[in-house]
């Protein structure tokens, strides 16, 4: 999968748009990913990225890093054989791609604030 371009609110990826957040994942999307919290991701918000088998996850907290990753969230998918990457979401685009065609990556991405 390939994210093809990304301002705020809206997303491409391999050529289809999406408005809301998302999970990116090896051959497929999962659209208008919600989390139970809003702005502040909790390990169950993840469900499906634990029950794949991506060993990396990109998480992009919205344009200007308005959801927050709590630290309890990053030891729980490390704890699980899982990399964590925290980046603003254009930044974390841009890694995502660089490291997709590693074919274990996984992006959740926060797609406004």
């Amino acid at each position: 999968m390939r994210i093809g371009d990304y301002s705020f609110g809206r997303i491409v990826v391999d050529g289809e748009t999406y408005t809301s957040d998302i999970i990116v994942f090896p051959g497929r999307v999962k659209p208008d990913w919600w989390r139970r919290e809003g702005h502040r991701l909790a390990l169950e918000d993840l469900k499906e990225v634990l029950e794949s088998p991506c060993r990396l996850l990109v998480v992009g907290t919205g344009r200007d890093g308005v959801m927050k990753v709590p630290g309890e969230v990053v030891a729980g998918l490390e704890k699980r054989g899982i990399e964590v990457r925290i980046e603003r979401t254009p930044a974390a685009v841009a890694l995502y791609n660089r490291l997709s065609p590693r074919g274990d990556a996984a992006a959740a991405l926060h797609l406004t604030c």
